[in-house]
């Protein structure tokens, strides 16, 4: 496979809702790679920061769209808000905790991307073990 079907990425603009109900704009860049097919990779952009970045369970953001979903420090659910579909977010760490808004549109197209390069179910058929279990013995 070439490098442009094995990788998806995305600009989503999205909203931090602070503690006094205030809306916070932001942009997030969504990663995909076939070489972590489990995961995607999102950078928050803030400021002129740099970025803070989450990993997250592809089923996670996937299973959020249609139902809540999620334990501890990351929790994901539907909802419709002034006539736009939603998916809430939310993160904790030992830091504080965030709550955002994604559009759902450009997340569902985001998604359809990653699943396309690889389906749901076939996730394992993407890792090499061998070079996985090397990498780890070699840090031993």
């Amino acid at each position: 496979m070439n490098s442009s079907s094995t990788t998806a990425s995305a600009e989503v603009g999205l909203r931090l809702i602070v503690p006094d109900r205030t809306i916070i704009p932001l942009l997030a860049t969504l990663d995909y790679s076939a070489d972590d097919p489990y995961a995607i990779r999102v950078a928050f952009h803030v400021g002129n920061e740099a970025p803070v970045e989450w990993i997250f369970a592809r089923e996670l953001l996937t299973v959020g769209i249609v139902r809540k979903v999620g334990r501890g420090d990351v929790q994901v659910w539907p909802a419709e808000k002034s006539g736009e579909r939603i998916l809430n977010l939310t993160l904790s760490s030992p830091f504080g905790r965030a709550h955002f808004e994604v559009p759902l549109t450009p997340l569902t197209d985001f998604l359809d991307r990653t699943y396309a390069i690889v389906p749901a179910g076939r996730e394992a058929d993407f890792i090499d073990i061998e070079a996985e279990l090397d990498d780890l013995l070699w840090h031993i």
